[in-house]
């Protein structure tokens, strides 16, 4: 979809979900917070959530109106207007010690995702099922000890730690 049609859809009220992924909460509860990165934030539930908990947080979306929404929940969270697609943000390496990347399927985002976790930090991903192939989430991050990895209905999910 475009970064137009978003737009639309979030003023009309769509996507505007308050709670967490479960899997970040699962995942993160426990992790002593340090600096994270949301990939395609949308309004931002994960990154409230995780800054909300000391997180230093970066949050990126291509959508203006998302990254507005976003800042009016919590400003404390560096929002960033960027299109993913068209790699108008950099994911700079060993940056971060957690990188969230929920709904949101770009097969040349994970190497740069991969570089840009420190040592002992974690990935997670969630992806819709017909976006991924049958076990590619698992193959990107092979070499990765993988802590969660799920293909069930419509969601792929994966969790692993550099």
């Amino acid at each position: 979809m475009s970064i137009e049609v978003w737009n639309r859809r979030y003023l009309a009220g769509e996507h505007l979900f308050d709670q967490p992924s479960p899997l970040v909460v699962r995942f993160s509860e426990d992790l002593v917070p340090g600096v994270a990165l949301d990939l395609a934030s949308g309004p931002g539930r994960n990154a409230v959530y995780l800054a909300e908990r000391g997180w230093q947080v970066t949050a990126v979306d291509g959508s203006a109106i998302a990254i507005a929404k976003l800042c009016e929940r919590n400003a404390s969270i560096d929002a960033r207007i960027a299109d993913l697609e068209r790699h108008e943000f950099q994911i700079l390496p060993d940056s971060y010690d957690l990188i969230c990347d929920c709904l949101y399927f770009q097969r040349d985002l994970f190497a740069p995702m991969k570089m840009g976790i420190r040592r002992g930090g974690m990935a997670i991903i969630t992806a819709l099922r017909r976006r991924a192939h049958p076990g590619e989430l698992r193959e990107h991050f092979s070499d990765w000890k993988i802590l969660h990895d799920e293909e069930a209905g419509d969601v792929v999910e994966l969790v692993a730690v550099r």
